[in-house]
């Protein structure tokens, strides 16, 4: 079989990123019909199709580990061009890192680390956010170079390190606490009682409930995809959810809600991972997420 060209490598891979063909055109500073001719090369080669041509179109099975593959040699080729031109030449392109983080590591302590890295680290950082049960999915599939995950078996190619655990706390405002848990956190309380959920893969809620009654309840829902507005939804008083220890506090110390579940927060430990890669970027984001994490979470 023939070897992989790069440059179609690199093309797989600005599709997968930008979405679309045209995006990954206008990136490349090719033509769309210049990608589609670089990525149907490199299904021939490889014989299987590797992008679902969707919006946004996605790696399939055969083409995520070629993506990961991509992925890794354009970070060592960017930082390689670094080393050889030395600092004092200039100009040359940020070494983007794609990283996958929790909703709430993302509005706590995450940030702090971005800000202790190194001074004249040149990275370009790609953010994304999703569930910590499911960030590891996107590692898998080669989206992203490194993940804050709930996952602790390393995904294939990765490094796993122990960040510490998130300390959840049960709040509601202190009216519908008195109205709706007078006799405490009853399974005929909890199934009648709203309770809010971050998304749909937010299942922290429902796994409290089972721990709490023993049974799997189904009570009303909202959902609410945004960490400030899920703490404000509960100062409102239209449910309880699990709110992270370090926002909880001040809604506490303030009186604006109660923990319906003392003495029962929730750990949910944290781990990070990331390719299995000798980079110098890499690197230092992996040393500054470990430093932050083990003064911030549990």
């Amino acid at each position: 079989m023939e070897g992989l060209d790069f440059v179609q490598l690199r093309t797989l891979a600005a599709v997968v990123s930008e979405g679309s063909f045209e995006a990954a055109a206008r990136l490349l500073h090719v033509t769309p019909s210049a990608v589609s001719q670089r990525v149907k090369a490199l299904e021939e080669t490889v014989g299987q199709v590797l992008v679902r041509r969707a919006r946004p179109c996605v790696a399939t099975e055969a083409g995520a580990p070629l993506l990961r593959l991509a992925g890794q040699l354009v970070l060592l080729e960017r930082e390689a061009l670094t080393d050889a031109r030395g600092p004092l030449t200039g100009g040359g392109a940020r070494t983007r890192l794609a990283v996958v983080v929790n909703a709430d590591s993302l509005a706590t302590w995450f940030p702090a680390a971005l800000a202790r890295l190194p001074e004249g680290l040149e990275l370009s950082l790609d953010l994304r956010q999703e569930d910590q049960d499911h960030t590891a999915e996107l590692l898998r599939d080669g989206v992203v170079t490194a993940a804050v995950t709930a996952q602790r078996e390393p995904v294939q190619g990765c490094r796993v390190r122990p960040l510490g655990a998130m300390r959840y706390r049960a709040l509601a405002a202190p009216a519908l606490a008195a109205a709706l848990f007078s006799d405490g956190l009853t399974a005929a309380a909890l199934a009648a009682a709203p309770t809010l959920v971050f998304d749909r893969r937010d299942r922290l809620q429902h796994r409290f409930i089972r721990t709490l009654t023993g049974r799997t309840l189904d009570p009303p829902v909202h959902y609410v995809p945004s960490v400030p507005a899920f703490s404000e939804t509960i100062r409102h008083g239209l449910g309880w959810g699990l709110v992270p220890e370090r926002i909880a506090e001040e809604d506490l110390a303030s009186g604006a809600c109660v923990d319906i579940a003392p003495g029962r927060q929730v750990d949910v430990p944290l781990y990070w991972q990331h390719w299995r890669l000798e980079s110098a970027a890499l690197n230092s984001l992996t040393t500054a997420v470990r430093a932050v994490a083990a003064e911030a979470l549990r």
